[in-house]
């Protein structure tokens, strides 16, 4: 299993229970092994996943359709 980091950046200054809310569904989605907001940089979410069952783009999309407004880093 390969394992790449894609870094989500959410544009809203969000709660400490909308930052484990965020983590707790990106962690549900397949192929995601780790989810977790930067302790320095909290509008950073880091996911690690793997590529072959889930891409950084459908990782995005769940975001935005919780309605954050996000941007993907790297890739």
């Amino acid at each position: 299993m390969d394992i790449c980091d894609v870094m989500i950046h959410i544009d809203a200054a969000l709660s400490e229970a909308q930052r484990t809310g965020l983590e707790e569904v990106i962690r549900q989605q397949d192929g995601v092994v780790a989810a977790r907001f930067n302790p320095d940089k909290d509008h950073l979410l880091v996911v690690a996943f793997d590529p072959a069952q889930v891409r950084a783009g459908a990782l995005l999309a769940e975001t935005k359709a919780l309605g954050y407004t996000a941007q993907l880093i790297g890739g």
